[in-house]
């Protein structure tokens, strides 16, 4: 058996039948002699073997000298998870490590039933796991008796914090006894928890591993260069690249969930969801549909993944970028686990290369930067996956013979191999086409004149762009074409950045625009076969400078007359006679409203009805009203 100094002998026994050759950082360093009773607050990373960590360090508190625990009465320990796979992935973990220890641990999550946890709690137990929300009910309800705890572990206590957890884990350590021990652990330390801790913890140790400060080793980042519109072929060309026997899609929203979710489906990938809107059931099925083999690929958003472990994850794909360095550690985390290798792969659009740059740099972590595999890339690794697959190795039984004998006879060794060959590719999905991009940054270019930015405008000079081709776009003034969202239009679908594009001439009914010469090739390329942008727009490369001589102003409708002849045929009447005359129309209609008051007219009604109103005399009349009186006539 490994010697692992230090450890409850019961412990270490688990160690070894669980297959430990030794320990992690994080977990030697809750083994230090002066954490025997002390508090500590630790900041270590997703993987790095925290829960057999805080396992560790309880064991001497809760068992002293002896080796087993008494009968389960009022628990000793309480951990507090963030989540309810967390929660359950901690109570199967302390399981095995305090399994030739007698110890009863019961969870206490949201979502199961209450009364069976209730009824588990009346049995007794040792170790309580629990979400904070139901752990708060049980106290609140007295099944939970708090007055014989030893110690209180928050794991991902940042992450409950996120949560708005803070309430509930106030209470809990309200409620637990002034001399319990207490053990943080956090991904990171922001300043709300150090305030917990130093509200709750007495003299706390802090100890910082040194694998969070660096890129962990097992993990390849790779940054996959994408045009915007490409974005979910290239994670399609991602998982077939790898066949990755666990992968997990990482996405922002419950919407673009669902959208990958029925995408993936279409194309015979066996993938499951992960997000808020699923009942508890439902996640049990889809979590367990992944460790049993019958899923291979998760799609999750953050909120939905804290705190699952997926076994043999050996890929992690952002569909859509984190919003910090946190949580794209966090995410990566998950694969490059204990000794095997992992990639995480950041889908980066071209228009949020600086995004992901950013986002790289502050997490401290170098990728590789490169396209998405092409559909020939994903071809020829099926092809090497296919000649070296174990299948060959077998030796052929012998009452199979028989049959292969007949095979062979019948259809020949070439028609064999082809239908191997088919029924290899049948349950897989085709990699896609993609659009090929530029994956050097080009954007901090130097410009050939740095101290005269050029604007993208008719007033460009073409001779500050340099070398240069002139495309013509099938859309002018006419179609209410403007620069403004011409240019991200161009991008888009021509792969390019705003750099690349020189001077914008509108015409009537075309535009021209000026690409550098260096991308005029790709440009024409990612417009596709029929050479058309968004709206219908057709793109044609000219040979040359166009022709800006053209007119462009429109020509007068030939059905219509011009002004000065509308105005002719307005006026045709002479002035005198307009004004002698009946007035007709609007003029007509104004000169016999009753509310005219030109002289000679007659009053209109409205206002001599209301001139007949009584009119009070200023005198105080009888009965306590006022006194009216007509206007004579």
């Amino acid at each position: 058996m490994t010697d692992f100094n230090g450890v409850v002998p019961a412990i270490a026994k688990a160690l070894a039948k669980r297959g430990y050759a030794e320990l992690t950082p994080v977990q030697n360093a809750m083994l230090d002699p002066e954490l025997a009773v002390a508090d500590a607050l630790v900041s270590a990373q997703t993987g790095s073997g925290k829960t057999v960590a805080f396992g560790l360090a309880l064991a001497p508190t809760l068992l002293g000298d002896s080796d087993r625990f008494p009968s389960a009465a009022a628990p000793l320990a309480l951990v507090i998870a963030p989540t309810r796979e967390l929660a359950l992935q901690v109570k199967r973990e302390l399981e095995w490590l305090y399994e030739m220890t007698g110890a009863v641990i019961v969870s206490c999550v949201g979502g199961m039933d209450i009364r069976n946890e209730r009824r588990a709690l009346e049995r007794g137990a040792h170790i309580v796991v629990g979400t904070p929300g139901r752990l708060c009910d049980h106290i609140r309800r007295k099944a939970l008796n708090m007055s014989a705890l030893k110690a209180v572990v928050l794991d991902e206590a940042d992450e409950m914090l996120d949560l708005g957890f803070r309430e509930d884990l106030e209470f809990i350590l309200e409620e637990s006894p002034d001399d319990r021990r207490t053990l943080m652990f956090s991904a990171t330390v922001p300043a709300a928890i150090a305030k917990l801790a130093k509200s709750y913890q007495r003299n706390a140790v802090r100890i910082t591993m040194a694998a969070e400060e660096k890129q962990h080793g097992d993990i390849e980042y790779r940054a996959l260069v994408v045009a915007p519109s490409d974005r979910e072929n290239a994670i399609i060309n991602v998982l077939r690249y790898y066949e990755a026997t666990t992968a997990i899609v990482f996405c922002s929203t419950r919407a673009a969930v669902n959208h990958l979710t029925a995408r993936f489906h279409n194309r015979n990938f066996n993938v499951v969801a992960l997000s808020g809107e699923l009942t508890q059931n439902e996640r049990s099925h889809a979590l367990q549909a992944m460790r049993d083999g019958r899923a291979r690929v998760c799609i999750a958003t953050d909120v939905a993944a804290r705190g699952i472990d997926l076994p043999g994850l050996d890929l992690v794909i952002h569909a859509d970028l984190p919003t910090n360095p946190e949580t794209l550690l966090h995410r990566s985390g998950r694969t490059g686990r204990a000794g095997r290798k992992g990639v995480s792969a950041l889908i980066v659009p071209l228009n949020a290369r600086r995004k992901a740059e950013r986002l790289l740099d502050n997490a401290g972590l170098s990728a590789e930067w490169a396209r998405p595999p092409s559909a020939e890339d994903v071809s020829e690794r099926d092809e090497e996956r296919l000649l070296a697959n174990p299948v060959f190795q077998e030796p052929a039984r012998e009452e199979e013979k028989g049959l292969i004998d007949r095979l062979l006879a019948t259809h020949g060794a070439e028609k064999l191999a082809s239908a191997f060959v088919n029924l290899y590719r049948a349950n897989q999905s085709a990699p896609e086409d993609l659009i090929e991009v530029n994956v050097q940054d080009n954007s901090r270019r130097p410009r050939a004149n740095s101290d005269a930015p050029r604007e993208r405008s008719e007033k460009t000079p073409r001779g500050e762009f340099g070398p240069s081709v002139w495309f013509s776009l099938s859309v002018g003034r006419k179609q209410n074409a403007e620069p403004r969202w011409l240019i991200p239009m161009i991008c888009r679908h021509g792969s390019l950045t705003k750099r690349e594009i020189g001077a914008i001439k509108m015409q009537q009914d075309e535009t021209f625009v000026e690409i550098a010469a260096d991308n005029a090739e790709a440009f024409l390329h990612a417009t596709g076969p029929n050479k058309t942008m968004e709206k219908g727009i057709r793109v044609a490369r000219l040979n040359g400078v166009p022709d800006f001589s053209r007119p462009a102003t429109p020509k007068p409708y030939e059905g219509k007359k011009s002004f000065d002849n509308r105005r002719e045929f307005r006026d045709d009447r002479p002035r005198g006679d307009f004004k002698k005359g009946k007035p007709e129309g609007a003029a007509a209609e104004r000169d016999t409203k009753p509310w005219s008051k030109k002289p000679g007219k007659s009053k209109p009604e409205g206002a001599a009805k209301f001139q007949d109103k009584p009119k009070f005399d200023g005198k105080p009349p009888k009965g306590g009203k006022p006194k009216f009186a007509k206007k004579k006539g």
